[in-house]
C-alpha cells in the first residue's frame, strides 16, 4: 500500500532520529516482526499494571516500563524495515493497526477495571479513538496521507502524558476542579475524548473537502461523450 506518512507532532524529528540511530545497531536476528509482537505484549501488560496501580506499590512502575516498551517495538518495527530495505507495505500496514486497535483496546479495559476512571469514560475514550483511528486508515486509502498526529500530539506525547498521570495517581487519585472532587483519569479521559472527536470531526471535513474537489461530478458534456 502506497502512501506518505504524516508526522509533525512536537518530538517526531528527534524521535525520528533516534529510532534510525537505534533501528542501524540493532542485530539482524531482530525482526520487524518481533518487534511488532514485542510492542503488543508490552500495552496489554500496560494495560494490565495499570489495572493494579491502586492495589500495589509496583504497579505505576511497571505501567511506565511497559510503555517504553511498547513505544520501542511499536516505534521501531516500521523504522527497521525502511532500514533494512525490507519493507512489505500492504502487509506492514494491516498487521501494524491491527496490533495498534488490540493494543489499546487492553489498555483502557485495564485503566476500566482499574477503579481509577469510569468504565462509561474508557468506554467513550476507547470509542472515540477507534473513531479517528477508522477516519484515518479511510483517509489513508482514499487520499494516500496517512496522518499520525493532531495539533502536534502524538503516540509518542500521549505515552509520555499517561506515564506521568499514572505516577501521580499512584499517590493520589482524585483532584478538585471548580469546587468539584474527581478522578484525574476520569477528567483526563473526558478531555482526550473530546480531542479526538474533534480530530475525528476536522479530519472528516477536511478530507472529504479534498476528496469533493478532486472528485468532481462530471460535466454534462462528458456525459453525453460517455454515452
Amino acid at each position: 500500500m502506497t502512501h506518505v506518512r504524516e508526522h509533525r507532532s512536537v518530538l517526531a524529528g528527534a524521535e525520528k532520529r533516534l529510532l534510525i540511530r537505534i533501528a542501524t545497531r540493532l542485530p539482524a536476528a531482530v525482526t520487524s516482526d518481533q518487534l511488532t509482537a514485542l510492542a503488543l505484549v508490552a500495552m496489554v501488560t500496560a494495560g494490565a499494571a495499570f489495572a493494579t496501580i491502586h492495589a500495589t506499590s509496583w504497579g505505576a512502575a511497571l505501567f511506565v516500563v511497559a510503555l517504553a516498551v511498547n513505544w520501542f517495538g511499536d516505534s521501531l518495527d516500521g523504522t527497521v524495515a525502511r532500514v533494512r530495505d525490507q519493507q512489505r507495505p500492504r502487509y506492514g500496514y494491516y498487521v501494524d493497526h491491527v496490533v495498534d486497535l488490540a493494543g489499546m483496546t487492553a489498555l483502557v479495559a485495564g485503566m476500566a477495571a482499574s477503579g481509577l476512571m469510569s468504565p462509561v469514560i474508557a468506554v467513550a475514550l476507547l470509542a472515540a479513538y477507534c473513531l479517528v483511528s477508522a477516519e484515518s486508515y479511510l483517509a489513508t486509502h482514499s487520499l494516500g496521507v496517512f496522518r499520525i498526529s493532531f495539533a502536534g500530539v502524538g503516540p509518542t506525547e500521549l505515552r509520555i502524558l499517561l506515564a506521568i498521570g499514572a505516577l501521580v495517581v499512584a499517590r493520589d487519585p482524585w483532584v478538585t476542579l471548580a469546587g468539584r472532587h474527581m478522578l484525574l483519569f476520569d477528567f483526563g479521559g473526558i478531555i482526550a475524548t473530546g480531542g479526538l472527536f474533534v480530530a475525528f470531526i476536522a479530519s472528516s471535513v477536511r478530507n472529504a473537502r479534498a476528496l469533493y474537489l478532486a472528485d468532481p461530478l462530471p460535466s454534462a458534456f462528458q456525459k453525453a461523450r460517455a454515452a
